[in-house]
């Protein structure tokens, strides 16, 4: 398995030369970067075709793999809102997210699917998501990326059975899951997760979490939290998984920086079962 970790685990505004020299030197595989507003570093919804070619190439110079693609615009434009311009708008963001990612060779982008909440069903959240996916996935196939539906505290897609429907209803080989192991401790085992979903899940993210705070302060450093590690890692190799652990986990506030090097041997002894 890779060890990646992911944009938002550097200060807002890093230029791209020094996260990609700092993720080198702290021994990661791969840099996961995301499609921010216009304005931001990096990769954004007013990337050219040329300025993606740039970073990808940038990112070589530093010997880094871009395996994958986040965003977190679809927050603000959900694919399962109730107007169809907001949902016009996700799409779009996917679409970027597509065409960025096939540029820079990435293999997989992130979707976050939709969100429960007073104004949008569950069942509706579902069907929505299900039918603006649905016409994304012509694109995705054309392009040879596929889109990985992430686990997140969105009150949708609660156990592994029901994102196995999901996935398995859209009928696509170019969509599957983008697996959380630590979202998923606040309603469930990764390890099952991992095992009942199977081939499905597409790419890895990693955090780390004390269910016994239950809510967003309870996101932890790797090793601190309530992952069984082993049994996460045993599950990923029987089903075959050996692609990038992406880690996502906090700034630290007096060193920034050292988050992301704590995080790598952090990784390295997830991933061999021995201490760094």
């Amino acid at each position: 398995m890779l060890k990646s970790v992911n944009q938002w685990c550097f200060p807002e505004g890093t230029p791209l030369p020094e996260l990609f020299e700092i993720s080198r030197d702290a021994g990661y595989d791969a840099v996961e970067l995301n499609v921010n507003p216009p304005g931001s570093v990096g990769l954004t919804i007013e990337t050219t075709a040329a300025e993606a070619e740039a970073v990808a190439k940038l990112a070589g110079e530093y010997g880094l793999k871009l395996r994958s693609v986040s965003t977190s615009l679809l927050w603000r434009h959900p694919l399962s809102s109730d107007d169809p311009a907001v949902r016009e708008q996700g799409r779009a963001v996917v679409s970027k997210q597509l065409e960025l990612a096939e540029i820079i060779g990435a293999d997989t982008v992130l979707v976050v699917p939709g969100a429960v909440n007073a104004t949008t069903s569950y069942d509706d959240c579902y069907e929505r998501s299900r039918i603006e996916l649905e016409k994304l996935i012509p694109e995705a196939e054309r392009r040879g990326v596929r889109i990985g539906v992430e686990n997140v505290w969105n009150k949708f897609l609660l156990s592994p059975l029901e994102m196995k429907r999901y996935i398995d209803d859209l009928n696509s080989l170019s969509v599957g899951v983008y697996f959380d192991v630590g979202n998923i401790l606040a309603y469930g085992f990764p390890q099952q997760w991992i095992r009942i979903l199977g081939s499905r899940i597409f790419k890895i993210h990693v955090k780390d979490f004390k269910t016994a705070v239950g809510n967003g302060g309870g996101f932890v450093p790797l090793l601190a939290g309530d992952v069984d590690w082993p049994e996460v890692v045993a599950a990923l190799r029987e089903i075959g998984y050996a692609d990038t652990l992406t880690a996502e986990i906090g700034i630290y506030g007096k060193s920034p920086y050292q988050a992301v090097y704590d995080t790598a041997r952090q990784l390295d002894a997830i991933i061999t079962g021995s201490p760094g």
